[in-house]
């Protein structure tokens, strides 16, 4: 676990630091004090800088001796930025989104920036919920393979990083959509419960394709060769995380869609079960009307065959039973009832 300092500017501000140096691919120096970033920089190191929720003053720290770009700062500092890669002179500006959902299917998003430069990488978290515990870890475990890549190694433990949180994401709204798929289907009705799960799924599908599709550009020009970014050794790698990006965005939508067919396919069954319920009503109806009208005939005040005697009641209730009974074997064996 790396050393969490506090960064201090002459101005009296101070966020929450993380440090490590390289050189020839092996750490040197690890949770050192922010101030003597530049002492590496001047020397044969490869440095990682990481600000947690930094201001503009907190930035002049590295400002200065990485020459940031005046709009790239405003950036880092500004919430909601999409995600994207800037091109300035000196260095490059990368914006993501780490994704983060819950058991409710409840998705956030958390912002995490950076200034990539040839010597440097720096990484801004704008929020807390972002450890960097598990990115210094994939450090270590391919230190021994790649970390004489410099920033283009640190740079890919980020993204590699980033995308397996994507791609873990849509995993798990899949899961959930397969749980819908039971409750669509159930033999007793759950159409609210299914309503209110199905909107929670495609809202947050709605935000993750936001933090997905725009790392399809952001990789893709990354890999571009007049960056001098990413190098030989690299580029295999970049390509996987390259891929991963694009199955997590189709993945993405495709979940879209089955999220709109769950919706439809219930609507229509709904629609099936209401034409069911009237089918079983109208026939129920229809047996009432047979006693209705065989009740009816023999309840008028005129002779008929059978009136004022005993045979004619019993005529009458014969003719209900046979009419009524009829009726129902003919609605059931059409499946009506």
């Amino acid at each position: 676990m790396t050393a969490q300092l506090t960064c201090r500017t002459d101005k009296g501000t101070e966020c929450v630091a993380h440090t490590r140096a390289y050189k020839d691919g092996a750490l040197v120096a690890e949770g050192f004090d922010v101030a003597h970033v530049s002492d590496y920089l001047d020397d044969d190191h490869i440095v990682w800088l990481d600000l947690e929720k930094p201001t503009l003053a907190d930035l002049e720290v590295v400002r200065e001796e990485l020459s940031l770009h005046d709009l790239a700062l405003e950036d880092a500092v500004a919430e909601h930025q999409r995600p994207k890669l800037d091109h300035y002179e000196n260095h490059e500006f990368l914006s993501a989104m780490v994704a983060r959902l819950d058991e409710s299917a409840e998705l956030t998003l958390h912002e995490v920036d950076a200034f990539i430069t040839p010597k440097a990488l720096v990484t801004v978290r704008k929020s807390s919920d972002i450890g960097v515990e598990h990115l210094t870890k994939r450090w270590d475990a391919a230190a021994h393979k790649n970390a004489a890549s410099g920033v283009a190694f640190l740079l890919h433990g980020l993204l590699d990083l980033i995308v397996d949180g994507h791609f873990a994401t849509v995993q798990l709204l899949d899961e959930q959509l397969d749980d819908l798929e039971d409750v669509l289907f159930d033999a007793h009705p759950r159409s609210r419960e299914l309503q209110r799960r199905s909107f929670e799924v495609r809202k947050s599908l709605v935000l993750l394709r936001r933090a997905v599709l725009p790392m399809r550009e952001v990789v893709n020009s990354l890999l571009r060769r007049d960056l001098d970014i990413v190098d030989d050794r690299m580029q295999p790698y970049y390509q996987d995380v390259y891929d991963h990006v694009l199955r997590a965005s189709e993945w993405t939508e495709s979940l879209r869609d089955l999220v709109s067919t769950i919706l439809e396919t219930n609507l229509t069954l709904q629609g099936n079960r209401l034409n069911e319920v009237m089918r079983t009503l109208t026939s129920w109806a229809a047996l009432l009307a047979v006693t209705t009208a065989v009740t009816g005939f023999y309840g008028q005040n005129v002779p008929y065959p059978g009136f004022g005697k005993e045979w004619g009641f019993l005529f009458s209730f014969g003719l209900l039973l046979v009419g009524t009974g009829g009726l129902y074997l003919f609605l059931k064996k059409r499946g009506w009832l």
